[in-house]
């Protein structure tokens, strides 16, 4: 069963409930972060990248991976962030199979923010080999960048199409910076977009809602099929 404790919001003193998520991990087996026993909850007065991620390593197969930090939403607008056990450690969560590191399935989690899609492509390149994904020094003109060791990947979370120009603009940037690249879009691709990605050989893939990656042009297909 998760972990479940008693959380009291410090601004309105409401007693909560927290009850801890878990994550599936490439090899199937669900992740759950190990709760502080002596912990205190602070609140989230402003993000950044690194504070909203943990280093987390599953129980089952011992591969490591970086998951959202445990949060809780209080009716009266103030978000609390639940501290967790030491950096890099992780027990399993419910039941789940184990199995071995790599490209093995994994349950989709649901995107229903930018923050889920990001999470949802993260999860995907990890599932590729890529196991150093973290957020791009540079920041792109539309979209979000994600980065790893040989791969640039942006996300693009908006709800417009992806264009032709901003297609260009990652294949651009991951040719300085001698990389692959794919491209993420949770409302899809114009026409002019996907042509031009298949002449740059750009793998491009839509996030539909159950977080699932769907290859929809040829180098993705492939991508999908082979791996990194």
């Amino acid at each position: 069963m998760p972990e479940s404790v008693p959380v009291r919001c410090p601004a309105c003193r409401r007693a909560h409930r927290f009850t801890t998520p878990s994550y599936p991990c490439a090899c199937g087996a669900p992740v759950a972060p190990p709760l502080d026993p002596g912990w205190v909850p602070g609140t989230v007065d402003h993000r950044s990248w690194r504070e909203e991620w943990i280093t987390l390593r599953c129980g089952c197969c011992g591969l490591r991976g970086e998951w959202p930090r445990p949060e809780l939403g209080c009716p009266c607008g103030t978000v609390l962030r639940i501290p967790v056990a030491g950096p890099g450690s992780a027990v399993p969560g419910s039941a789940g199979p184990a199995g071995r590191s790599g490209r093995a399935a994994s349950r989709p989690v649901p995107v229903r923010t930018a923050r889920d899609a990001v999470t949802a492509a993260v999860r995907y390149l990890r599932r590729l080999g890529h196991e150093d994904i973290r957020r791009a020094d540079r920041r792109p003109p539309s979209g979000i960048s994600l980065a790893g060791r040989g791969v640039l990947a942006r996300v693009g979370p908006s709800d417009r199409p992806v264009t032709a120009r901003d297609v260009e603009c990652l294949w651009l940037t991951a040719m300085t910076e001698s990389s692959a690249c794919l491209y993420f879009s949770l409302t899809g691709y114009t026409g002019q977009a996907r042509s031009r990605a298949d002449t740059l050989r750009v793998p491009l893939f839509l996030l539909d809602l159950t977080g699932d990656p769907r290859p929809v042009n040829g180098p993705a297909d492939t991508l999908d099929a082979d791996g990194a």
